[in-house]
């Protein structure tokens, strides 16, 4: 951009100077960004006294503090049309005052140095003060958004309907109700400790959210407090609280010569109770974290003991037997103790007794007799045999090797033959029945072709109302897992997955749709 000016209209202030360093040195902002803001207010002030419709601009000197006041005025074509007369001039004239003007250059009038009245000088104290307020803001910003994660320590400066208020020193910050431990009291000045957990910029400033509930602060206080920590030592792998009542933090050692667990405790517990002091009494577990989650759910699991786990890994789920008499433990007071152990290792865990296990397990084989005998038609030997060597289903008789089969002790090939031969019948007739029985249930094609649906789950979908493609598509994952008998039993993902197929012929549509109207489009 060309520009033309004389050098008349200037007005030395180098005390400004001294201003703008002193307020960028009190609010931690940029010396330009200040100088920036007082260039503003002297430009309204110009354009209150000479008029708002021209384009009247400041400048102060970076080094002596020259105050330049002037009117710029841009070069336009003669045949141009002329949208502001105040900002806008035709080269024929421009060429008047600068015989060499080019189109797009501007002609810049210095104008007289202003002489502030009250008015004028109170609104130019406006806008340095909000120009500086949106730089400070802004500067608090890009600093607390860097910080996410990091322990802070504050004053408490009021309190808002339970809301408390910190002063951080460089900024304010806000610890909700539902962030701050039960039953703990802040007062005004109060000095108080926790985590930045969010920082967002909104329309009166950014506001900075802590947190004295989150597992991170724990976190971050036992690697304050633990040196073994903060040098990566001892690796904090999960934690879960329950804010002031208990916690359970799982540790690994990175050094197979130290033990995670101690250094964490301390000597006589004194860095551990360090960190339940901040916490307001919480009881803080300090388990040792293992790759293999049925050892690391025992320790979770602590102080309660376990006698057998098993893992079903497809719905994320793992049962726990316990003696009879450790139930109450490891469940812990309102399910507090299996909660966190769940949290802490990210498995769904179902405890039961040595009795219920028992009692359980001996239903099942039970169940699991009588419906191969009924099936099979054998007697009550060969179906035990049949259980007792892990067969859960009739499918499973149907169609696995004959010579696996017949290598059952007691059995031969002749046997084995029959039992397949006569599974297979029984699995044709079953699927007539259902099939039948799912037409008199008016469960419609579409369903049945459903990948993933079965005959007995269509009919068990038709008995609780849902008999359309549609139907099944508009359920929840959770919706359809309760719907399923006990014989049925899936996973909510086993479910989804079911309901996203049902979905299929939705997306196809809208595919579809979206394809002719780009093709109406084109024509």
């Amino acid at each position: 951009m060309n520009t033309t000016m004389h050098t008349t209209g200037v007005h030395v202030r180098p005390e400004l100077l001294t201003v703008a360093d002193t307020v960028a040195r009190d609010k931690g902002i940029d010396r330009d960004e200040v100088l920036e803001a007082m260039e503003q207010a002297i430009q309204r002030a110009g354009r209150s006294k000479y008029g708002h419709e021209h384009d009247i601009r400041a400048h102060i000197d970076r080094n002596t503090g020259e105050i330049t006041l002037a009117r710029y005025l841009e070069v336009v074509a003669d045949d141009a049309e002329i949208e502001n007369e105040h900002t806008q001039q035709p080269i024929s004239r421009a060429k008047r005052k600068k015989p060499d003007a080019e189109v797009g250059e501007f002609i810049i009038d210095p104008l007289p140095p202003i002489d502030f009245g009250r008015i004028a000088a109170q609104t130019a104290k406006q806008v340095i003060v909000q120009k500086v307020r949106e730089a400070e803001r802004k500067r608090q910003y890009e600093e607390y958004k860097s910080r996410i994660g990091e322990v802070v320590n504050g004053i408490v400066k009021r309190i808002e309907f339970g809301n408390v208020v910190v002063d951080l020193g460089r900024g304010e910050a806000l610890l909700r109700r539902d962030e701050t431990i039960p039953r703990e009291h802040f007062n005004n000045g109060d000095r108080v400790r926790a985590i930045i957990m969010d920082v967002r910029e909104e329309q009166r400033g950014p506001q900075i959210f802590l947190s004295r509930t989150h597992p991170d602060f724990m976190v971050k206080l036992f690697a304050q407090e633990v040196p073994e920590i903060y040098d990566g030592v001892i690796e904090i792998m999960a934690a879960a609280r329950d804010p002031g009542s208990r916690a359970k933090i799982a540790v690994m050692s990175n050094d197979s010569s130290i033990d995670p667990v101690g250094p964490c405790i301390g000597m006589r517990g004194s860095r551990v109770q360090a960190v339940v002091g901040e916490l307001q009494g919480e009881k803080i577990d300090i388990i040792q974290y293992s790759v293999d989650p049925a050892t690391f759910i025992v320790n979770a699991l602590a102080p309660a003991e376990v006698v057998k786990v098993v893992l079903d890994e497809e719905k994320n789920t793992i049962e726990v037997v316990v003696p009879d008499d450790q139930l109450s433990l490891a469940i812990g007071r309102r399910g507090q103790n299996v909660r966190l152990a769940s949290q802490l290792s990210g498995w769904n865990i179902d405890i039961l007794t040595e009795a219920e296990e028992s009692e359980r397990r001996q239903s099942e084989f039970q169940a699991r007799t009588q419906l191969i005998i009924d099936a099979l038609d054998v007697d009550d030997v060969i179906a035990h045999l049949l259980v007792t060597e892990g067969f859960t289903s009739i499918e499973e008789v149907a169609f696995v090797p004959l010579d696996e089969l017949a290598s059952i002790e007691g059995f031969d090939e002749d046997v084995a033959e029959e039992l397949r031969a006569r599974a297979r019948g029984y699995l044709e007739r079953r699927g007539e029945e259902l099939n039948e029985k799912r037409r008199d249930l008016g469960v419609a094609d579409d369903l049945f072709e459903v990948e993933g649906v079965s005959a007995e789950m269509a009919v068990a979908l038709g008995e609780k109302g849902v008999k359309t493609r549609d139907d099944l598509a508009d359920l929840a994952g959770d919706e359809l897992v309760e719907m399923m008998p006990p014989l049925l039993k899936m996973s909510e993902e086993q479910a989804n997955e079911i309901i996203m197929a049902a979905r299929a012929h939705w997306f196809a549509d809208e595919d579809a749709a979206a394809e002719d109207a780009a093709e109406d489009g084109a024509e």
